[in-house]
């Protein structure tokens, strides 16, 4: 999944970046309101963390812009701003949870998979094509009675397959729920992910429509 990750604090937005990179999150990271307009405008991520105070304009605002998009963002507030009011007006303008600096990484975690579990309808935190099944909070796989853990990339490569199952996706769709930008990705690096993720739960895991991409098989 691909995060934009909006704060101006380069050391909390560093430590931030690292983290849910190691959560198997694709991150982009920018540091003041005119980027994170241009970011949103540009890529489909699948959720945002947003700052309050930012350079060149108010956090507020660039919520403002982000619910005007064409489609949905969910959009978590990570900001200072502790007072009530504060709260009131990031969730009335659309923020979908508002999280008070300094916080625990785990509860940030916890909180974008449950935002991300709503977007999905209220699917269940388990991710399953019928045969894989893919647990979100400790990147645990279990296929044919095996249970494996995965890296983060390998997890997120997985997971972006079975949030979609039956469907191809693409060499470039894979890289980017997997790479954030600046992050140099070698040309065999989508392969090289999919084979170590066959040797841990099965060959027949991930099948290769050639010359198209990869998927997993949708079970009825």
């Amino acid at each position: 999944m691909r995060i934009l990750l909006v704060e101006d604090d380069r050391m909390i937005g560093a430590a931030m970046a690292q983290a849910l990179k190691d959560a198997a999150y694709a991150v982009d990271w920018v540091v003041d309101a005119n980027a994170a307009i241009e970011a949103a405008e540009l890529e489909a991520y699948d959720m945002a963390l947003l700052d309050l105070g930012l350079p060149k304009a108010d956090g507020l605002d660039v919520l403002g812009n982000f619910r005007r998009l064409p489609r949905p963002l969910p959009v978590i507030v990570v900001t200072a701003r502790d007072g009530v009011d504060d709260r009131i007006s990031g969730l009335d303008l659309g923020a979908d949870d508002y999280l008070v600096k300094p916080f625990e990484i785990r509860e940030l975690l916890a909180r974008m998979r449950a935002i991300l579990r709503r977007q999905r309808s209220g699917a269940a935190p388990i991710l399953s094509d019928g045969t894989i099944n893919l647990d979100p909070a400790t990147f645990e796989a279990t296929h044919a009675g095996g249970i494996s853990r995965l890296t983060a990339r390998e997890f997120s490569l997985l997971q972006a397959l079975l949030m979609r199952p039956g469907a191809i996706l693409s060499r470039d769709e894979l890289e980017r729920r997997i790479y954030g930008w600046n992050e140099e990705v070698e040309s065999n690096a989508v392969e090289f992910l999919i084979h170590a993720i066959r040797r841990k739960i099965g060959a027949s895991a991930i099948r290769n429509v050639r010359g198209v991409g990869w998927m997993v098989d949708k079970q009825t």
